[in-house]
């Protein structure tokens, strides 16, 4: 209770000592939030893109980023292959020059394959995958699911006409057959058809002079290759690239570090920018306790001549700035979870931000520890004053 009617003592000091805490925490509440959505990213995007070898085209040029469906034939001789499939990926919304964090949406053929090689196993939240029998069906990720208001049974135009598409834009008709879970990394942002389907949008996108001139059934824009169990996949890669020729088989290893390497950049300027507001707020409840000692003087004094020990003294001072740092936590905690909703509510299906019971407890640890950190100096300052000197200051 002492300490309590310590902090109403001074009501505006108090509450602007709260204020540094607070918007401290605020800023670590939110920037961490949106750094653990990105790592979130980061570490969905390791495990989608680590367990298996992509392969391209070697070659450069109109048709460089396309490779002959042959060269599945040939990469599946190579030792240590089990399995290989063929992919295209296109941009479901060309043209789209808007900023997110994630994936592009996309427009790539099912891969019956990685359900059982894959480590990331996606799951149908309704309806079912497409036939590779029965053209024109879709299966959708969550968030492009929620984006574009889909569910299955509704119709999408494949891929999206933009805003400033030329006359000669084609778009087909797709049937939604089924909705994925969400898993924070590529597959939320994709809109999956059947191979045939795929090379069909690959080859009305090529440009009007090759169109009649190139069968894109015979085409991919690249090759997913599973390794058998124990295989090395980085050496695997460059198996590949040694026995196939014309491809160009990207090691796993150097995919999943350049995620992590983004991931840690991204999370060092977050976490640098909430820290030093939260200096800022440290430097306040030290500024708040060293007057708060200033003049209580004559009080200490009183204390240590009935007795008070020097460790009384400083338990004293600390458990104040201690509950500074609570109040201010819990304050700006609820703060900027606040912050975070409403954010994530404005944002629709792109979430940018994700907070998590660890975050929180961060938040509310340090800011608790803030305030004990920052209480030391004037408690020790308080609690070695000479009660003589003390009384007499006082006076």
């Amino acid at each position: 209770m002492e300490m309590i009617r310590n902090l109403f003592r001074r009501k505006l000091r108090s509450i602007l000592t709260i204020s540094g805490i607070f918007m401290g925490i605020v800023a670590l509440t939110t920037m961490g939030a949106m750094a653990e959505h990105f790592n979130s990213l980061i570490g969905g995007g390791a495990a989608y893109y680590g367990d298996h070898v992509q392969v391209g085209s070697s070659f450069s040029g109109t048709l460089g980023g396309v490779i002959p469906l042959a060269k599945a034939d040939a990469v599946r001789q190579v030792a240590g292959v089990v399995a290989v499939t063929p992919t295209i990926f296109l941009l479901a919304k060309p043209g789209d020059g808007g900023i997110t964090f994630g994936p592009p949406a996309s427009i790539s053929n099912s891969d019956a394959a990685y359900a059982r090689y894959g480590t990331l196993k996606t799951t149908f939240a309704h309806g079912q995958d497409v036939s590779e029998t029965t053209n024109g069906g879709v299966v959708l990720g969550s968030t492009l699911a929620t984006e574009l208001k889909k569910a299955v049974g509704s119709s999408i135009d494949l891929p999206i006409r933009p805003a400033d598409a030329t006359a000669d834009f084609t778009n087909h008709s797709f049937k939604v057959v089924g909705v994925l879970n969400p898993t924070l990394t590529a597959p939320d942002t994709g809109a999956y058809v059947n191979l045939h389907d795929a090379q069909m949008l690959m080859g009305e996108g090529l440009p009007p002079t090759l169109r009649g001139n190139i069968d894109p059934y015979q085409l991919a824009t690249g090759l997913v290759v599973y390794g058998q169990p124990g295989t090395n996949l980085d050496t695997l890669a460059t198996r590949i690239n040694a026995e196939v020729p014309g491809v160009k088989a990207l090691k796993p290893s150097v995919t999943v570090a350049s995620f992590k390497a983004g991931g840690a950049i991204f999370t060092l300027i977050t976490t640098a920018a909430a820290l030093l507001a939260l200096v800022i707020g440290g430097l306040s409840v030290i500024n708040t306790m060293l007057m708060a000692v200033t003049e209580r003087v004559r009080e200490i004094g009183l204390k240590k001549a009935l007795g008070a020990r020097t460790g009384a003294i400083l338990r004293d001072f600390v458990s104040e700035s201690t509950l500074i740092g609570a109040i201010g936590g819990v304050l700006g905690l609820a703060a900027g979870a606040a912050v975070v909703v409403m954010a994530n509510a404005g944002a629709g299906a792109s979430p940018l931000f994700q907070l998590t019971p660890r975050l929180a407890l961060l938040s509310l640890g340090f800011a608790v520890l803030l305030g004990a950190v920052a209480g030391l100096l004037p408690a020790w300052r308080a609690a070695r004053l000479d009660p003589v000197i003390a009384l007499h200051a006082g006076g």
